[in-house]
């Protein structure tokens, strides 16, 4: 049978990532690295392989928006609302810093003003993607800083598309209606550039009042019906066509990206009880679509970049990395935010993405933007993705220098009188700091998570008196371990600094209570490398997490499932049916002196199926009820 280009790209794209993304697991590197070189090497600039650009592009497409519908599922629009104080007025001044820094450098290359403009505009916005990925993997997205970033993505998603409205009617006033693309609105209806303008406002806040009032109701009332007809396959389809369906409306009504619209509409999910099994279901897609993405911008990259234009490069990674983050920095502490919060925030802006490949398209074909301006947006693009991970890791190092400026500063008498009259503004709930600073304890338990099965393992441990130790970085869990008066270590069992500060070499058992399979791995592996002989103990939901676990390292692995349904079997053999056969109620009425104890009362009787626990007998001796799993 005859195959087209579209599973010819799927298959390459997915294959060399998995190539390319192993090796760069074993070199102990991000995996996305690996899924840009396998861009890289089926891109039309090396040898071999050539895939569909467009296709790749597309396809990576589905991966942004199943990326944002699924941020959008944690998040609430009050929590946007939240950080709207500073993440509206940061963003802008971070678009306006990037696109002078661009400017500046566009006219020392010898280009016009609005080249200028949609270089530095292009250089100014961050990959959502990327910014999400890396906020996944550091387990920052429901965080202070994360809510902060999030929010960031969102105003500069919304300024770039009101640059791509109206870049086209600016390109076509200054070219006198002459080369390139004029804007279709400006065209249609001679709206002027002013017009366009308005007319885009519109259409985006149209899009948000018809998401606040039909989206809300209407998307949680079909899943709500799907998901009680008690179909899994039905219900997973109803995600994907609400997630997809309404980016592509949302791009093709009201003129807002396909990211925004999907990130809207997790967010009118979020509301549901219905949003943590929506999560569920679109994350395998997720990932795989989210991979193609990076292997799509890969195959735009031309190393010869690195020769035909070295300092210009350097230039615009200077503008990216520190440009950029310089700004961020400066805008957050500005709003009084800790060193830890702008630090974090700093990363997660030093790249750009999708958008500035768009704007980079569209102003070279407008003529405004020169060839060489988008490519070296593209290699931008791309050695800042690259150099992320490392910006991220610059971040944690320069994080505790800062732990004498986070301590509050005494208040002097004479500011205390003006600080009573000014109200103080509610203060959003902040994610704790990073903790890493080693245990004293010795012959303690150490429990890795503190959700649903870590927090009751640890009650009861700390009910016995046992020396406990856990280890957590989400703010609810490490507010409740904090209740319970457990010893905390604040930061990702997964890093090796963190596991080593809690002990594990002089510990007497260690409990993986984390869900995530991998990442318990992770720490298994590591906490047997520390210490040969402690006894492990991790959850699993399958026979493949129990046999990667054990394979990790865990001494003993407990499946959820399992264990409940042995609770339910050793409870029917407790547990007799009080409907007997009519010849028994005979022999019971014959003799009642022996069997009054067991004579049912009259609600037993009236319900003949109900099952009741069996009296001990000399036949039948006494047993404990199992354990609840």
């Amino acid at each position: 049978m005859h195959h087209g280009p579209l599973i010819a790209i799927v298959v390459a794209g997915l294959g060399l990532a998995f190539v390319f993304g192993a090796i760069a697991q074993k070199l102990r590197i991000s995996p996305l690295v690996g899924y840009l070189l396998a861009g890289v090497a089926a891109g039309p600039f090396t040898p071999g392989f050539v895939g569909d650009q467009n296709l790749a592009n597309e396809l990576a497409e589905i991966g942004v928006i199943l990326l944002m519908f699924g941020v959008g599922l944690h998040f609430s629009l009050k929590e946007l609302l939240s950080v709207k104080m500073i993440a509206v007025p940061g963003a802008i001044v971070q678009i306006a810093v990037a696109t002078l820094l661009g400017l500046g450098l566009a006219l020392l290359l010898g280009w016009n003003w609005i080249a200028g403009i949609v270089f530095g505009l292009a250089l100014s916005v961050a990959s959502t993607v990327v910014l999400l990925r890396a906020l996944q993997e550091r387990r920052l997205v429901q965080t202070e800083k994360g809510k902060i970033a999030v929010g960031w993505l969102i105003v500069e998603d919304l300024a770039m598309v009101l640059a791509l409205v109206v870049l086209p009617a600016v390109a076509n006033a200054i070219s006198g209606g002459q080369p390139g693309t004029p804007s279709p609105l400006s065209t249609q209806f001679d709206l002027g550039l002013w017009g366009v303008l308005g007319v885009t406002v519109a259409k985006v806040a149209a899009f948000i009042a018809f998401m606040l009032i039909v989206g809300r109701r209407v998307i949680p009332w079909v899943l709500h019906w799907v998901a009680h007809t008690g179909s899994r396959e039905l219900f997973r389809l109803a995600v994907l066509a609400v997630a997809l369906g309404v980016a592509f409306l949302s791009a093709t009504l009201f003129g807002v990206s396909f990211a925004l619209g999907a990130f809207f509409a997790g967010m009118i999910l979020s509301e549901s009880p219905l949003s943590q099994r929506a999560a569920e279901e679109t994350l395998p897609l997720r990932d795989a679509f989210a991979v193609l993405f990076f292997v799509s911008v890969g195959m735009l990259f031309d190393p010869g970049i690195l020769l035909r234009a070295p300092w210009a490069l350097l230039g615009t990674l200077a503008i990216i990395l520190i440009g950029k983050s310089v700004a961020a920095w400066l805008i957050v502490r500005a709003f009084g935010r800790s060193n830890a919060v702008a630090l974090t925030i700093s990363a997660s802006l030093a790249q750009i993405g999708e958008f500035s490949f768009i704007l980079a398209g569209l102003g070279t074909s407008l003529g405004i933007l020169p060839a060489q301006g988008r490519d070296l947006i593209l290699a931008g693009a791309i050695l800042s993705i690259l150099l992320n991970p490392l910006m991220f890791a610059l971040a944690e190092r320069l994080k505790p220098t800062d732990a004498s400026a986070s301590k509050p500063k005494p208040e002097s008498p004479a500011a205390a009188p003006m600080a009573a009259e000014v109200p103080a503004e509610p203060e959003p709930t902040a994610e704790p700091e990073r903790d890493v600073t080693p245990t004293s304890l010795s012959s303690h338990i150490v429990v890795v998570g503190y959700g649903r099965v870590g927090s009751l393992l640890g009650a009861g441990l700390l009910a016995q008196g046992s020396k406990l130790l856990v280890i957590e970085d989400n703010p609810d869990a490490v507010a409740t371990a904090k209740r319970d008066g457990a010893e905390l270590l604040v930061g990702n069992a997964a890093d090796p600094e963190v596991l080593s500060a809690a002990g594990v070499d002089r510990a007497i058992r260690l409990f993986v209570a984390i869900p995530g399979s991998f990442e318990a791995g992770q720490v298994c592996e590591q906490a047997r490398a520390e210490n040969p002989t402690l006894p492990i103990v991790a959850r699993a939901h399958s026979d493949a997490e129990v046999a990667h676990l054990t394979k990790c390292g865990a001494t003993l692995t407990i499946m959820g499932e399992a264990e409940i349904a042995r609770a339910m079997l050793g409870l029917c053999q407790n547990l007799v049916v009080t409907a007997e056969p009519e010849a028994e109620a005979e022999t019971r009425a014959a003799a009642p002196e022996t069997q009054a104890d067991e004579a049912p009362s009259p609600t037993e009787a009236a319900q003949p199926r109900m099952l009741r626990p069996r009296k001990p007998t000399a036949e039948s001796p006494s047993e404990d009820p199992p354990a609840a799993a």
